[in-house]
């Protein structure tokens, strides 16, 4: 298997997903604004969406995989289908019963989000309403969890990096079609989420057949868990849901402090995040789902030559592609913000608070597109303790942080800690990594790292000699001219980079690795 054909095609679909999200974020700007309302939508939204990345995403799919790879070297057929399948079980279960617990405690787990809304009664029951609607999506996007992580055990990467495209086009299709069947009509995005879990669920089970996987939901549960590997998995998962989420403990305070600050600050957050998100996703998260399931073998045979290059080759590359991200976020913040979003009811204003956001966001975006290559290095190993330490550790300073810049920089103050936050995490990580003789740079970092710093300066040199010369919210009347000239500032960008890079003698067919 070519590694780096296997990334670039979940790059390509994550691409997909993100443009979509992008289009989708975009339609949620121009219907609802940024008011109270589409807070009240986001903060509703933030609870199973940080349900599904502690307990599906994150922590569920670090300790799955590397205990499927084990699982498939140890046990026949026959038992290995139905470990898989007492795993389904016990998760299918007690998700229903996490999902029931959600829909009636709603009110109190608004309030702890987002008490700030309670000064808007209105948007409090709205996101009441909403948060009873979606909390059952961590059903649906937990078991489309289990059936990525059996996909990509068997290097079966395309379902699962195509199946948040079928979320983005039901959210476009409820807030097209279905708004002004609601009042409010934000509830139209709440239907949305309901409905792409559903989809995203439905579309990984003829993947999951063709490969003989597709898991049996049994009614004992006590059985299922009395197996000990059920166990084992079940008492990983509970130190790598603070391990692989931190940032997103992280940002559910962050949002309940942003209830509080102007009516706006939420929404200006979010779309900062989904901006941001768009990289991290492309890069940190393509490199972490391609990673896993070789460092999890590798390190199963033994075999510390392939896996500290698999580390080498992957940090590399997340240096050669962030580098030049984070720089453009940064300097092209208000333009690429105006492109997306100012239409309909994003006003100028929201423009200038959301750009801040991405300003600050884009100084911890090689941090976190490193933490995706370095943390799967602790969980191929089965090792939890670790990471789990340095996520609480990294949990306290970001909000230490926020007691700092929040009364500085306001709403703005929140996106710099968690990015500061970030460069400690992917720091520790490395550093853990390097003492355990797990990784340790090779040959050509220095020369690597020249080359980037060099093709990354003439980069940001031409954006911050040209960016600020237009008025990118006064171009809203002209969009086509304006799409023209941020597509055209990116690509020049990217040129001068890619140009400078080889001139520096770097070649693409460095990164080239097969695996077995």
């Amino acid at each position: 298997m070519n590694l780096l054909r296997a990334l670039a095609t979940v790059s390509g679909l994550t691409l997909l997903s993100r443009i979509t999200g992008l289009v989708r974020e975009n339609l949620t700007a121009t219907l609802f604004g940024a008011s109270a309302l589409t807070d009240a939508f986001f903060i509703a939204f933030r609870l199973p969406n940080l349900l599904r990345r502690l307990f599906a995403e994150g922590a569920f799919s670090q300790a799955f995989v590397p205990m499927l790879a084990k699982a498939r070297v140890e046990q026949d057929e026959a038992g290995f289908h139905g470990f898989v399948s007492r795993i389904a079980t016990v998760l299918f279960w007690s998700l229903i019963v996490v999902s029931v617990a959600g829909v009636a405690g709603a009110p109190a787990l608004v309030w702890l989000t987002g008490s700030g809304l309670a000064r808007d009664p209105q948007a409090f029951d709205a996101a009441v309403v909403m948060t009873r609607w979606m909390f059952p999506y961590i059903l649906f996007i937990s078991m489309v969890s289990l059936s990525a992580g059996i996909l990509n055990s068997w290097r079966q990467f395309a379902i699962p990096a195509f199946s948040p495209v079928l979320l983005n086009l039901s959210f476009i299709f409820t807030a097209l079609l279905l708004s002004d069947w609601f009042d409010p009509p934000v509830y139209a995005m709440a239907a949305g989420v309901v409905l792409g879990g559903i989809a995203q669920l439905a579309i990984q089970v003829p993947a999951l057949m063709r490969i003989g996987m597709l898991p049996r939901i049994g009614f004992d549960v006590r059985a299922a868990f009395a197996d000990p590997a059920t166990r084992t998995l079940l008492g990983r998962m509970a130190p790598a849901v603070l391990a692989v989420s931190a940032a997103q403990i992280s940002l559910m305070i962050n949002t309940h402090i942003a209830s509080r600050l102007a009516a706006g600050s939420v929404s200006w957050i979010n779309f900062g995040d989904r901006l941001m998100e768009f990289p991290t996703a492309l890069l940190g998260v393509a490199l972490g789902t391609v990673l896993l399931p070789s460092l999890s073998q590798a390190s199963g045979k033994g075999d510390e030559a392939r896996y500290r290059e698999l580390l080498d080759w992957g940090l590399r590359l997340a240096l050669v592609l962030a580098v030049p991200c984070a720089l453009g976020l940064a300097l092209m913040a208000e333009p690429l913000t105006a492109l997306i979003f100012h239409y309909g009811k994003f006003r100028a204003v929201d423009v200038q608070m959301t750009s801040r956001v991405i300003e600050a966001y884009a100084l911890g975006l090689p941090g976190l597109i490193a933490v995706k290559v370095l943390a799967p290095g602790f969980f191929a190993r089965q090792d939890v303790r670790t990471p789990v330490r340095i996520a609480l550790l990294v949990l306290v300073v970001t909000q230490m942080l926020n007691l700092l810049m929040v009364p500085w920089l306001a709403h703005a103050g929140l996106a710099l800690s968690t990015s500061l936050a970030a460069l400690l995490n992917a720091g520790l990580l490395m550093t853990g990594l390097i003492r355990r003789g797990a990784w340790s740079p090779g040959t050509g970092w220095w020369r690597l790292g020249g080359q980037v710093a060099l093709a990354g300066g003439l980069m940001a040199t031409l954006l911050a000699l040209v960016v600020p010369r237009v008025d990118w919210t006064a171009l809203g009347s002209q969009p086509l001219l304006r799409a023209a000239g941020v597509l055209g500032l990116v690509a020049a960008g990217g040129l001068v980079y890619g140009v400078m890079l080889l001139g520096c003698g770097l070649r693409p067919r460095q990164f080239l690795r097969r695996e077995p």
